[in-house]
């Protein structure tokens, strides 16, 4: 499986952000052999609205994009991760 950054701007409102988060985790239960979730952040649009940045690994964009599709969530841009450059650890949850 391949590495990818999935980005969908302005695509919920606070409210409706934990709806399209338990279709996306239906979805991802059915395809584990095709595309699993790793990491979620939640951009602040600035607009009342929301984005997310998700890193995905998955067998190809199109298998990201029919598992979208499939959750009814907006179509996201896919941008393959290439490599790490620096590791550090996971900093410490935001509250």
């Amino acid at each position: 499986m391949n590495l990818y950054c999935i980005i969908r701007r302005d695509a919920w409102t606070p409210a409706s952000l934990e709806a399209g988060s338990a279709h996306s985790d239906a979805e991802n239960a059915k395809r584990t052999d095709q595309v699993r979730h790793i990491r979620s952040y939640v951009l602040d649009e600035g607009n009342g609205r929301v984005g997310t940045l998700c890193f995905y690994q998955a067998v190809s964009e199109q298998a990201i994009r029919e598992q979208s599709a499939a959750a009814g969530l907006p179509d996201p841009e896919v941008v393959p991760v290439s490599g790490v450059s620096v590791l550090r650890p996971d900093p410490e949850a935001v509250r």
